[in-house]
């Protein structure tokens, strides 16, 4: 009979080590510049630039913030490039978001136009850019994200926490896609001339950003998403806590 111990688990190699951090790395800074971005277009622009706050987020390309809207855009969708999947399909998701980012970065919206009323093709091809992104984003925050699969899975303390805010990030991203379409589709002119007195679309797609920039810091592992993931934490500790009764 072997008397031989078992091997005990070795620490991950220093490329593994590596590798890992250079994926969390690129998470973050997806997460960090999605929540920049509509800070800097909408509140800084408005205070430093003196940019009235726009009708969408798009529309910041037709202003002195032209830069930064399609340098966040293009980061975006080089980070999703560079970031590779757990299967094929992430990885197609990726390279979709990728393609729709720079999509919406390099073809403007025509000036002062509704979405679905464009001049151009460039103008049409920036809309066609705009849902296939956010629907992108929403995909990496409802399926593969929170996904049990054991090839996907990565073990994070809190992970029912965790899952709840990715989830909870691709709802929002959605039920903001239908409060935009419903105003695109389905609201009279007057009544769209109203919504944009207090620009729906930006406030609707700064909601959306900021969702999907949640689900990435929570993936990243940001002390900050650790930290409110730990608040989410804090009644299921207690209650598995509490004394059981005879």
């Amino acid at each position: 009979m072997s008397t031989e111990k078992p091997s005990q688990m070795q620490p991950l190699p220093a490329r593994a080590n590596t590798l890992v951090m250079s994926y969390l790395s690129i998470r973050r800074a997806i997460g960090m510049t999605g929540i920049m971005l509509p800070i800097i277009l909408g509140p800084v622009g408005w205070l430093v630039f003196d940019i009235d706050i726009q009708d969408n987020l798009s529309s910041y390309y037709h202003t002195e913030l032209r830069d930064v809207f399609v340098g966040s855009l293009c980061a975006i969708g080089i980070f999703l490039f560079c970031y590779r999947g757990y299967d094929r399909i992430e990885n197609w998701t990726a390279n979709l978001g990728c393609l729709s980012a720079l999509g919406v970065a390099l073809f403007p919206l025509d000036p002062g136009s509704d979405p679905l009323h464009q001049r151009s093709l460039v103008g049409y091809l920036h809309s066609l850019s705009g849902g296939v992104f956010f629907l992108t984003l929403a995909m990496y925050s409802l399926f593969h994200f929170p996904s049990s699969s054991s090839q996907k899975h990565e073990t994070a303390p809190h992970e029912p926490e965790r899952n709840f805010i990715y989830r909870t990030s691709g709802v929002v991203i959605l039920l903001s896609m239908v409060a935009m379409g419903g105003y695109l589709f389905l609201l009279p002119p007057d009544w769209k001339t109203l919504f944009n007195r207090y620009n729906f679309l930006f406030w609707m797609e700064w909601l959306a950003v900021w969702a999907f920039a949640t689900a990435w810091l929570t993936k990243g592992r940001t002390i900050l998403a650790d930290l409110a993931v730990d608040v989410l934490a804090i009644p299921s500790n207690l209650l598995t806590k509490r004394p059981h009764k005879d």
